[in-house]
């Protein structure tokens, strides 16, 4: 939905509440704000301009779906100028922390007000509609940087070039979260060559987690998203200590379709049968990862 500036609105203003309730203390693990514009200006590199979708609708979706914290990734329209997802931040009284998208030149002293700012990770992202330039080697680079502050790398890519991302994966120093599952065509099911492919990467090491998201995005056949139901359950129980979730509200380029977040919360005991499985999968896995110093 585009408003008379050609900004586009990718979240529905028609929201359901889920029938499922999350766990005391769970984490939406992966959602994202834009601007205000007038405050955060978008890059001049952006592939996608949105609506401003700032800290205070975060925060009521937050309120509406049953969630206590955020972990606000960086979205790609702001380029490497995190400021937007600083600000957020800041303003949670303590329930958000964030992944930052950087310029491989950053120094040490930015890299320490990051963390100062509550970021505990940086994003790369691979997928070519999305950024001009995906440098490996100075990724690596901001890689071994990191690991002094104790972050992770997430990692954006699609099924079809996971071969070609498997040694950059494994000389990443530390540890690996992979946004929503390298997006496999989960159609497949969970044994067809995209799922178990990626069951080989994450069991190349002990190190990579994954975020099992985005039924909108990775299942065309849209509610109750059985396909990815079907081929995403068994991940959640056989990797139940390396799992993520998250909203991906604005969900960013989603203009056709507008997800409903309410449904998609409700997908959750769908992938996660059991209040042990929901527990890791919302609270414990995300707090180890990003609030560690709290468990």
């Amino acid at each position: 939905m585009k408003d008379a500036d050609g900004r586009i609105r990718s979240w529905t203003l028609e929201l359901s509440r889920p029938r499922f309730t999350p766990p005391p203390g769970a984490v939406d693990a992966h959602c994202h704000v834009f601007g205000p514009q007038a405050e955060f200006p978008f890059s001049a590199k952006a592939k996608y301009l949105p609506q401003d979708a700032g800290p205070d609708a975060l925060f009521a979706l937050r309120r509406h779906l049953g969630f206590s914290r955020n972990v606000i990734v960086q979205a790609s329209c702001h380029g490497t100028d995190n400021r937007a997802t600083l600000h957020a931040i800041a303003v949670s009284e303590g329930t958000c922390r964030g992944v930052a998208v950087v310029d491989p030149a950053i120094s040490d002293d930015e890299l320490d007000a990051l963390h100062s700012g509550g970021i505990r990770g940086v994003r790369f992202n691979f997928l070519k509609r999305l950024v001009d330039d995906a440098p490996k080697d100075k990724f690596l680079d901001v890689a071994r940087r990191i690991q002094r502050l104790g972050w992770h790398v997430v990692v954006y890519f699609e099924a079809d070039i996971l071969d070609e991302m498997r040694p950059f994966l494994d000389a990443i120093p530390v540890p690996v979260v992979i946004d929503h599952m390298g997006r496999p065509d989960v159609r497949q099911g969970p044994d067809g060559a995209d799922m178990t492919a990626f069951r080989a990467l994450l069991d190349s090491r002990d190190d990579i987690w994954t975020k099992v998201t985005c039924p909108d995005r990775l299942d065309p056949a849209g509610p109750p998203y059985a396909d990815f139901v079907r081929a995403v359950r068994p991940l959640v129980e056989a990797y139940p200590d390396r799992v993520l979730w998250g909203t991906d509200w604005p969900h960013p380029n989603m203009e056709t379709v507008l997800p409903d977040d309410g449904a998609l919360v409700d997908v959750i005991p769908e992938i996660a049968a059991t209040a042990e499985l929901q527990r890791k999968l919302l609270v414990d896995n995300p707090m180890r990862l990003y609030w560690p110093e709290e468990v």
